[in-house]
């Protein structure tokens, strides 16, 4: 038996006036997903602990199996792992944003973030910007670390963790009543604005009508994490197949290997069908038991407020991930289980994380059933079906999996 996850990171959402009252997952033509929903278990599962916060950091451990509560140290030190920075038990981690701020003429402290990611920059431009970073602000006991498009880190040896809010969740606020309290952090953020805005790359950005990336921003901050092994836990030899650094560090914390794949970005036109190939030949010719792929397109739509982009990532994800995924399996003649679900709502109302309960489909191609005609958070909330400890997911997969 091989077992595959699609993350489709913050898919979930609401019903929307300029849908006719649908979701995106409603509106979407989702023809693989539906075909594999008449045949499986449908249910509602919490990922996000009551009293957590709802990012991808603790939603993503918990459907890998991990109980937040018990593993989860920040989410900077998952990226930490994924990008070899060098990590003692007494430094902290903070993730640190390339931010596109309002470039009126007020002080920073009344600027307002308007894009949490400066469109998804490449992160070749990305790099040199970094650069200018390291040579501008940086403090003795502080280092920058180059990550993937807008998402870097900084690590304060022997620092103490501070709580900080992510970028995504203020899009459009005030930023002064968000600005970090020590003095160091806040100094770095204020001179990285003079530094980046006016560099070459905003420049060539601001000409091609792209948002320039005008200021760091930290949040994330955390401690060394220390995960026991995915096989171990669960026996089974594990891949990941990610963009996103947070995603590949909880897969280096959790001794699975990371495939990468050419041209996967987190943005909605990554490279969906070579992360369906990538799967297929781990399951099937690498020895992998089990793949974990992680699409981050829906979330990033639900953070620029875009319904018509989110759906159209959503049907991407169906037709050249799902589908594929499926027929290459059955082709085989290879008995899978595949569990289908978001991490956590990124509803495009809000534009940001929710913790609400999200729709699973739980799918084994040994059982026959009589599912439902469709996935969706409704479907899901009919069905009855509900897991309170989302790190339980996991075992119901590959464990104690019963339609």
């Amino acid at each position: 038996m091989k077992y595959i996850v699609i993350l489709c990171d913050g898919m979930a959402d609401d019903p929307l006036d300029i849908l006719g009252g649908k979701t995106p997952i409603e509106a979407a033509r989702t023809e693989n997903i539906d075909r594999l929903a008449k045949d499986a278990e449908i249910g509602m599962v919490r990922t996000v602990p009551e009293g957590m916060s709802p990012g991808s950091d603790t939603a993503n451990l918990s459907v890998i199996g991990y109980d937040p509560k018990k593993y989860y140290s920040g989410r900077s030190p998952l990226e930490a792992l994924s990008i070899g920075a060098e990590m003692e038990d007494a430094d902290v981690s903070f993730r640190c944003n390339l931010v596109t701020l309002s470039e009126d003429d007020a002080d920073y402290e009344d600027r307002v973030i308007l894009d949490h990611s400066s469109g998804e920059i490449s992160t070749e431009e990305a790099a040199e910007l970094l650069n200018a970073l390291e040579t501008g602000v940086k403090r003795e006991g502080y280092t920058f670390y180059a990550g993937t498009s807008y998402r870097h880190l900084v690590i304060w040896k022997e620092g103490r963790t501070t709580e900080l809010t992510a970028p995504h969740d203020i899009l459009t606020k005030r930023i002064g009543d968000y600005l970090p309290e020590d003095a160091v952090l806040r100094d770095m953020m204020i001179k990285s604005y003079d530094i980046l805005k006016d560099h070459p790359i905003n420049k060539k950005r601001r000409a091609e009508g792209k948002n320039p990336a005008n200021s760091a921003w930290f949040w994330g901050s955390g401690t060394r994490p220390a995960l026991t092994s995915f096989e171990e836990k669960h026996g089974a030899k594990g891949a990941m197949i990610s963009a996103v650094d947070l995603l590949k560090g909880i897969a280096v914390g959790a001794g699975m290997h990371n495939i990468i794949v050419e041209g996967a970005n987190g943005g909605l036109h990554t490279n969906y069908s070579g992360k369906a190939d990538a799967a297929v030949k781990a399951l099937t010719e690498g020895g992998y038991d089990f793949v974990y792929i992680h699409i981050e397109a829906p979330d990033e739509m639900g953070h620029q407020g875009s319904a018509a982009d989110k759906i159209k990532a959503i049907e991407y994800i169906d037709e050249k991930i799902i589908g594929p995924v499926a027929d290459a399996l059955w082709n085989a003649g290879t008995d899978f289980r595949m569990l289908i679900l978001p991490d956590h709502p990124t509803p495009v109302r809000v534009r940001t994380h929710t913790s609400d309960p999200v729709p699973y489909l739980l799918y084994d191609s040994t059982k026959k059933t009589c599912g439902p005609e469709f996935y969706s958070e409704k479907a899901g909330r009919e069905s009855g079906r509900y897991i309170e400890e989302g790190w339980r997911l996991m075992e119901h997969l590959i464990q104690s999996f019963q339609i």
